[in-house]
C-alpha cells in the first residue's frame, strides 16, 4: 500500500491585531475545492492573530474549537499555524494538529521562542503524531529550526515528516531556506516550512525532500503551494542513502562510540565558556 499524502502550506498575508478566522476558513474552503486531493493544511506561525500576545486564550477554547469545527466539516487534517495559549499565569507559542474528525490530535509548545522580542514561555516536550496508515509527522515552529537538536530529536522519535509554521519578517529567511534543506538531508525526511506575508512575514515558504531536494518554494506574496508526499521515499533515504549515497542514520545508530555532548551535558561544553549571558538568564518564561 502507498503512503502518499496530499498536503497544502497556505503563506497568507497577516496583519498584526485583526482577526483571520474567516479568512483561513476561505482560503481552506480554496484548497478542499481546488485540490481536493490534499488530505493535510498547514498555515503559518501566529497567523490567526498575528503577534498579539494579549489574543491569548486556553486550547481547547472558542478558537481551537472553531478550527475543530472547520477540519471536520472538509475532512482535512489541519494545522492553523500556531496561535497564543494561556495556561494559567503562562503564555505559550502553541500548535494544534486537528484530524479530520475535528478532535486535537496533539498539542505543541514552541520550545525556542526568539529572545529577546517573543516574551512567552518555552515549551517542554517535543512532539509527533500518527496520521493511521501513512506514517509519523513531527512539529517545529520558526525558530526552533535552528537548533538541530529539536530536528533530529524528532526524526529520532520516528517522524518522517516535519510540519514547521514559521512568521521570519527578518533577512535570516534566506539563511532558514538553507537550514530547512540541510534539516532534510541530516534527518532524511520531508520538511514543510510555511512563512507568512505582510506583517506575518517575508514569504519564501519551501518543501523539501529526504534528499534535500527543493519541491516547492513560494515568492513574497500569498500563495497556496500543494504537494504529493510518499513516505516511501523517507524508507528509501535512510535504507539506502541520501540521493542513493550517504546512509547516514543508519551509520550514527551503528557508531560505537559516545559522543562528549551527550555524556556530559550540553551546558558544559568548552565552547560557551567565554561566551557572556544569554537572554535566558533574564527568566522571560
Amino acid at each position: 500500500m502507498a503512503r502518499t499524502i496530499g498536503v497544502a502550506g497556505i503563506q497568507m498575508e497577516i496583519r498584526n491585531g485583526e482577526d483571520h478566522q474567516k479568512k483561513m476558513a476561505h482560503l481552506v474552503k480554496r484548497t478542499s475545492t481546488c485540490f481536493p486531493w490534499v488530505e493535510l493544511i498547514l498555515f503559518s506561525e501566529l497567523c490567526v492573530f498575528g503577534g498579539n500576545p494579549s489574543s491569548a486564550e486556553a486550547i481547547p477554547g472558542p478558537v481551537s474549537d472553531s478550527f475543530c469545527n472547520l477540519a471536520a466539516k472538509y475532512g482535512k487534517w489541519l494545522v492553523p499555524g500556531s496561535l497564543y495559549e494561556k495556561d494559567g499565569d503562562r503564555v505559550y507559542n502553541t500548535a494544534v494538529t486537528i484530524s479530520p474528525s475535528g478532535k486535537i490530535k496533539v498539542k505543541y509548545r514552541k520550545l525556542f521562542p526568539w529572545r529577546p522580542q517573543e516574551t512567552n514561555s518555552r515549551g517542554k516536550e517535543f512532539c509527533v503524531f500518527d496520521i493511521p496508515d501513512l506514517g509519523r509527522f513531527g512539529l517545529a515552529i520558526c525558530y526552533d529550526q535552528w537548533f538541530p537538536e529539536v530536528i533530529r530529536s524528532l526524526a529520532w522519535m520516528g517522524a518522517e515528516v516535519i510540519l514547521h509554521p514559521t512568521m521570519t519578517t527578518t533577512s535570516d529567511r534566506a539563511l532558514e531556506l538553507v537550514i530547512s534543506q540541510a534539516n532534510a538531508i541530516f534527518n532524511q525526511l520531508y520538511f514543510l516550512s510555511v512563512n507568512g506575508v505582510g506583517d506575518g512575514g517575508n514569504g519564501q515558504s519551501i518543501f523539501v525532500d529526504p534528499d534535500g531536494r527543493i519541491l516547492q518554494t513560494a515568492g513574497e506574496g500569498e500563495m497556496i503551494l500543494t504537494e504529493v508526499l510518499d513516505l516511501d521515499r523517507v524508507t528509501r533515504a535512510r535504507e539506502y542513502g541520501t540521493i542513493g549515497l550517504c546512509q547516514t542514520l543508519k551509520e550514527l545508530r551503528d557508531f560505537p562510540h559516545e559522543f562528549p555532548i551527550y555524556r556530559e551535558g550540553i551546558a558544559t561544553g568548552e565552547v560557551f565558556k567565554k561566551m557572556g549571558r544569554g537572554w535566558a538568564h533574564k527568566k522571560i518564561g
